[in-house]
């Protein structure tokens, strides 16, 4: 148990069996009644994001949300091996969880996973990764110009927008929160 006194970003609290993260909080002291905290929670698990205003002083029960480094080792089925790299045990993490960084997941990759009471919430991955183009349709004669985007194939099946210079094979820096090409990778 906590108050709202201790409330601090990426705080994961439990509210009404659900859990939130702190993304925003202010302490709000008005002219007249009583102080009280404004809160921007986001849903662990369905990503809903909602503001909740408490008293101060209110007590709020926090979770024990464990985050460990781990290496994603395989897919199967609908479910994503990792092991975690303290204890070498792995970690059977569905495809719901993973959600859109199924995308972006390279075997052997480090990530981090967050886990509460045995079962893993979320993922969070680096903020940018190289992956090597698969398929793109070659850039016409005259097209640079204009600055324009084409579809490529990365080589975990996501497909993303490419400057039309961008050719088959080519390392490219992807970015895993929106999936934005970020540039070549000079191998």
């Amino acid at each position: 148990m906590a108050t709202t006194n201790d409330l601090k970003n990426g705080l994961v609290l439990n509210l009404d069996g659900q859990l939130w993260t702190v993304v925003s909080f202010q302490h709000v002291k008005p002219g007249k009644g009583g102080a009280f905290v404004r809160t921007t929670l986001k849903n662990v698990l369905s990503g809903k994001v909602v503001d909740r205003t408490f008293n101060a002083g209110t007590k709020v029960e926090t979770a024990n949300v464990d985050k460990r480094a781990m290496t994603f080792l395989y897919r199967e089925g609908a479910e994503f091996v990792f092991m975690d790299a303290d204890t070498y045990d792995q970690v059977h993490v569905p495809a719901e969880t993973v959600g859109d960084g199924a995308n972006y997941l390279l075997d052997s990759m480090e990530v981090v996973v967050a886990v509460h009471d045995g079962t893993p919430l979320y993922l969070e991955l680096p903020t940018s990764v190289e992956l090597v183009i698969t398929h793109t349709d070659p850039g016409v004669q005259g097209d640079r110009a204009t600055g324009g985007t084409k579809p490529a194939t990365l080589e975990t099946g996501a497909e993303i927008a490419v400057p039309l210079f961008v050719s088959t094979g080519e390392k490219v820096k992807v970015d895993t929160r929106d999936g934005r090409y970020l540039g070549r990778v000079n191998s």
